[in-house]
């Protein structure tokens, strides 16, 4: 599967939808960014059971903002709408390779049951 330009007006959708979606925020002038765009648009093609959004945060400077991103590249990995990973910084492709996996692996009931158990807490 080849990387999905991501704008405000699809990323919600596509970021909540079922399944795994990696998210690449990254700009043109960022040099970093360019040397983990082929890594990124490699892992895209070996994993077709995984959406691959990309962000140009110079095209989608109010999403980025709305996202807190001070810092690119940044990789999001969302599960079943939930943001499970996010981190900034250029992966290599055996680290990025560990961040699917370990996405594919979660137990989402797990994850879903230590959401509910920090909701009381944060409405104290």
């Amino acid at each position: 599967m080849s990387t999905v330009a991501l704008t405000a007006d699809t990323f919600e959708k596509t970021v909540t939808s079922e399944g795994i979606t990696l998210v690449d925020w990254w700009a043109g002038w960022c040099g970093p960014c360019m040397q983990f765009a082929p890594i990124y648009d490699t892992a895209s093609a070996e994993h077709d059971d995984v959406v691959f959004g990309k962000i140009d945060t110079e095209e989608q400077q109010e999403l980025a903002a709305a996202a807190q991103i001070t810092s690119i590249p940044t990789l999001m990995a969302f599960r079943d709408g939930v943001l499970v990973f996010n981190q900034a910084g250029a992966l290599p492709a055996p680290a990025l390779e560990q961040v699917i996996q370990a996405v594919k692996d979660l137990d989402m009931d797990e994850v879903h049951r230590q959401i509910a158990e920090q909701q009381p807490a944060e409405s104290n």
